[in-house]
């Protein structure tokens, strides 16, 4: 039985999903994990670019969702790509981290999309 949290985690992975698809992309594998680690959702651009995301949803104001991912998730989720890499042809990748906030009252999403946070998020 999933709980709340999961619950939650779950509706801002399908929001995040649904952007990345209406802009084209589409989905290769999503909450994979490894011992090294979890990644969210793995997609692909037009371009063929294959993008590791990690969405981070919280209600309200809480701690920000994306300053919870530090250097040791950060860490963790190229561990986890390079082992999802591993015998698969060649693609550029990207490392986005996406913050979705959910207004308390309402339930209405703040999406925020910080792209390839390996190089500075853009």
């Amino acid at each position: 039985m999933k709980t709340q949290k999961q619950f939650l985690g779950a509706f801002g992975e399908d929001l995040v999903l649904q952007q990345y698809m209406d802009q084209g992309a589409a989905l290769v594998a999503r909450n994979i994990s490894y011992s090294c680690g979890e990644i969210d959702l793995i997609v692909q651009l037009k371009s063929g670019t294959i993008v590791f995301v990690e969405v981070k949803t919280r209600r309200g104001c809480e701690f920000g969702a994306a300053e919870s991912v530090d250097c040791r998730k950060m860490t963790r989720m190229r561990r986890t790509a390079g082992r999802w890499l591993e015998g698969r042809p060649y693609f550029p990748v990207r490392f986005d981290v996406v913050s979705v906030i959910l207004d308390p009252h309402t339930g209405s999403p703040e999406i925020t999309v910080y792209e390839d946070v390996e190089h500075g998020a853009r």
